[in-house]
């Protein structure tokens, strides 16, 4: 029996790991499906669709591109507000790059913009959509970290406006040292001027910025959870759609295809991931990685460095789905146990993991604006007008490094808990379940002794404040 087992030890092996995934995975599966939390990735993908089909994108660039036409690079500071504008409403890259794409790039080379610059604006504006909230990426991220999406939300909001101040600076300096490269509207293209333009401005930013409100205003108060927020916005955007007269039963099929097709583009990749993951568990790579991680030199700031530089080179081959799904569970233990805030750091990752949509050879914003760009741009440029705006992403993981407090979510007391949390200071939790089973454990004769003791003390104790 002993030779027989030595002799065939890998195929047992490979036998009881496949009677163990056989055993485990249902669960998981069924696990997956009943996640509260996974509902509000079709809920802000179908506001998305709904949001970018029935023109939104159009009438904000237009009116954007109006507002900002008569100073050095207006059309590019338009492509940047609009883009974090649709990013609040809309959740999805694709829809963003698309619709900028089409609608400002032949505008900003009629006018005569550097095609570079024309071309990295769009795609760098359109990630804004994997920070800004209702992002995808931090619905994902906060499950896989086991942390409410509210805090993730919350978190992401101050790193997001800097990251898009950035892009707005770059800009500015670009337009101050090669002013042919962003040049202003000429008069005769700025149709809109004084109070028609003010109008214009307030009817069609006002109903954009009341469903951002309706959605992330909720959240924020605790009125209602990220999935209530995301059926709100579904509710929202279908109400814009019938306002602008722009929905029809075409649009709404088209929306909720695209809808059903992403979402269990999602939910199978979670549920390989989750394969993955059991097999990895059952071989112990994850004490092995674990230990890898622990042992570099450095402490906190060495694994954050290892750390990022791995998922920005992995970001040139892998989405960021993958890359939630498959590296985080792994990383997320380590960091734990390093005493990082999770929540911090999986905005850090987020923020990170946009690159995935940016450098060559595999950025899908590229490779978005690439199918809609004119003949005249050459892939080349979309790739290099793209480089700076991942500098600039980069340089936004190091300052959330260097000042961690960008990042910053929940009231004081959360933070104060948190704070006495990492210093080991905490104060023990109290188990009321365990409390009020031990009370109702407790013999009567021993109550009836303490209500006696009690009532003999504060007998005492009136006895004493009457003399």
């Amino acid at each position: 029996m002993a030779e027989f087992m030595i002799a065939n030890m890998a195929p047992l092996m490979f036998g009881a790991l496949v009677v163990f995934l056989f055993q485990a995975l249902p669960e998981r599966i069924f696990g997956i499906m009943a996640n509260d939390t996974l509902l509000a990735i079709p809920f802000f993908t179908f506001m998305g669709l709904i949001l970018e089909r029935s023109g939104m994108a159009e009438d904000l660039l237009d009116t954007i591109g109006q507002l900002f036409g008569p100073i050095r690079g207006g059309l590019a500071f338009a492509v940047i507000f609009v883009g974090a504008l649709l990013a609040a409403t809309t959740g999805v890259v694709a829809a963003s790059v698309i619709s900028m794409g089409l609608i400002s790039l032949p505008i900003m080379l009629r006018y005569g913009y550097d095609k570079k610059l024309a071309c990295g604006v769009i795609a760098a504006s359109g990630t804004l959509a994997q920070i800004i909230p209702p992002s995808l990426v931090l619905i994902i991220m906060a499950d896989q970290l086991g942390k409410s999406v509210g805090d993730m939300y919350e978190g992401a909001i101050f790193p997001a406006l800097v990251l898009t101040s950035l892009y707005v600076g770059y800009v500015v300096i670009l337009t101050i040292l090669k002013p042919n490269a962003a040049p202003a509207l000429p008069p005769e293209a700025r149709t809109l001027r004084g109070v028609k333009l003010m109008l214009r401005v307030i009817t069609t930013m006002v109903p954009p910025l009341m469903l951002i409100f309706l959605v992330l205003g909720t959240i924020f108060l605790g009125i209602a959870t990220p999935t209530e927020g995301g059926a709100m916005g579904a509710a929202g955007a279908l109400a814009l759609a019938v306002g602008r007269k722009r929905l029809s039963f075409k649009l709404l099929r088209q929306a909720m295809e695209t809808t059903g097709k992403l979402s269990s583009f999602v939910i199978f990749i979670l549920v390989g991931s989750t394969v993955f993951g059991l097999i990895f568990r059952a071989v112990n790579g994850d004490l092995w990685v674990e230990h890898l991680l622990l042992g570099l030199p450095g402490g906190q700031v060495g694994f954050l460095i290892v750390v990022n530089l791995l998922v920005f080179l992995l970001a040139f081959f892998l989405d960021f789905f993958e890359l939630s799904f498959i590296i985080v569970p792994l990383l997320a233990p380590v960091a734990d146990k390093l005493g990082i805030d999770l929540v911090w750091f999986g905005i850090l990752l987020a923020v990170n993991m946009q690159t995935s949509f940016m450098h060559p050879p595999f950025g899908f914003a590229l490779f978005y604006l690439r199918s809609v760009a004119p003949s005249s741009i050459k892939t080349t440029d979309i790739y290099w007008g793209a480089i700076p705006f991942v500098c600039i992403q980069i340089l936004m993981v190091a300052l959330i490094i260097i000042f961690p407090n960008i990042v910053s979510y929940g009231d004081e007391a959360q933070k104060e808990m948190q704070r006495l949390e990492k210093e080991g200071k905490a104060p023990a939790a109290i188990d009321l379940d365990s409390l009020m089973k031990q009370s109702e454990e407790e013999p009567d004769e021993k109550k009836e002794g303490n209500e006696d003791a009690d009532a003999a003390a504060l007998l005492k104790g009136l006895q004493s404040d009457s003399k």
